[in-house]
């Protein structure tokens, strides 16, 4: 089903909704169905949704599709022209077709508490706010089960709704103690502050979530902390941060944010006049991405080796590169070698560490029973010194 026939789906165009919720979709027919379940029995109705799928090969369309008459209007089915391989631009197409005056997320394979919409739209319409931003959400297993809360970073968690400093120093403060979470579904924004701020999802998969949040907390002037817990975020295995990949796959999947992501967290923050007068905190921002994301890359490339991550970065961008198409390669490849041998002496340092740990307990041990073999010998010394004394007496007395 196109687009254009969707759209006679929705209510009438001049009908704002309070609420457009954005999916992107990919290969979902095993969830999908729960998700929107989830979705339909929200006890606030006034809402749109917006499924944009990245070209499925399974019957996930045919899926939503069949829920369109249970929305009665309020469920659009997009799709992209061809597999973004990301929910990034899924995302930014959902954003362009919404309609709401606020905008909330939620993938494909996750799913809401009954009550989500209502308390979210309730707390931004009671505090006026830009943001509402959950600060913890659920978690399940894959089939739905084992549901506990799931509380990352591990900050300080407000017990009542409270804003955020407007402060941006404090902010970028924030930023840089990792106080926000990345996770766009976490956050329920107003629509008018992303168009406005033209706060879209770089193209970089991962990473799009952590510069779309930092430019989110630039942005925003009423971040509102919020203790509800209304996401269900479903833990699988076939997601694609955790899918098994070649080592094409895993190497571009990781390296990517380094290559790209830089540049648009770069154009994402220059604008701000914070950053213009503190030049040397722009640098330590992007300086705390690249950090963090060659450790996070490194980290996950497994058994892949520095002539790997040199062969793979050359062929796949080396054209961007123009003339530097054998340095950056070698850079990214040598780092790669220098992260594997700081590991590997990390590791003999840590074992080192923990033997050295092992040996002063069974010192100790061994100078405990020492002292008990002292004292023992020493007691033995006195009873039978005692007892010396005790048969002289006795003795004397006897006499």
């Amino acid at each position: 089903m196109s687009e254009e026939q969707l759209t006679s789906t929705l209510a009438p165009q001049s009908t704002v909704p309070a609420i457009s919720l954005v999916i992107p979709m990919y290969n979902a027919e095993k969830y999908i169905s729960e998700c929107l379940e989830s979705v339909l029995v929200q006890t606030f109705k006034d809402f749109e949704v917006i499924v944009v799928d990245d070209c499925s090969t399974d019957s996930s369309c045919e899926i939503v599709e069949s829920y369109i008459p249970k929305f009665d209007g309020r469920l659009r089915l997009a799709s992209m022209e061809k597999n973004t391989g990301s929910g990034a631009l899924p995302k930014n197409k959902g954003l362009m077709l919404s309609r709401g005056e606020y905008i909330a997320f939620l993938d494909d394979d996750d799913m809401l508490t009954k009550t989500a919409f209502e308390e979210l739209h309730k707390l931004a319409k009671d505090y006026e706010a830009d943001v509402v931003y959950c600060e913890k959400n659920y978690s399940v297993d894959d089939d739905g089960t084992n549901l506990r809360i799931y509380s990352r970073p591990p900050v300080d968690f407000t017990d009542k709704p409270v804003f955020d400093s407007e402060d941006i120093a404090e902010r970028y403060n924030n930023l840089m103690r990792w106080r926000y979470s990345v996770i766009q579904w976490r956050k329920f924004v107003k629509r008018s502050l992303i168009m406005e701020n033209e706060l879209f999802f770089p193209p970089t998969c991962p990473s799009d979530d952590d510069i779309w949040t930092i430019g989110l907390v630039l942005c925003a002037k009423k971040l509102l902390r919020v203790p509800n817990i209304v996401y269900i975020n479903r833990s699988t295995k076939n997601s694609i941060m955790h899918a098994k990949k070649t080592v094409e796959q895993a190497v571009n999947f990781w390296i990517n944010p380094l290559l790209f992501g830089l540049k648009n967290l770069d154009e994402m923050i220059e604008p701000h006049e914070y950053f213009k007068k503190n030049p040397a905190n722009h640098f330590y921002l992007l300086e705390a991405f690249l950090v963090g994301k060659v450790a996070y890359a490194f980290k996950n490339f497994g058994q892949i080796t520095s002539k790997d991550v040199y062969r793979v970065i050359r062929e796949k961008y080396g054209e961007k590169f123009g003339e530097y198409d054998v340095l950056i390669p070698a850079l990214f490849a040598a780092l790669h070698r220098d992260k594997v041998l700081f590991d590997r002496l990390k590791k003999s340092a840590d074992e080192a560490t923990e033997r050295v740990v092992e040996l002063e307990r069974e010192l100790k041990t061994l100078r405990t029973n020492n002292r008990i073999a002292e004292l023992e010998k020493e007691l033995r010394k006195l009873k039978s010194e005692r007892i010396s004394e005790l048969e002289s007496e006795l003795k004397k007395l006897k006499s």
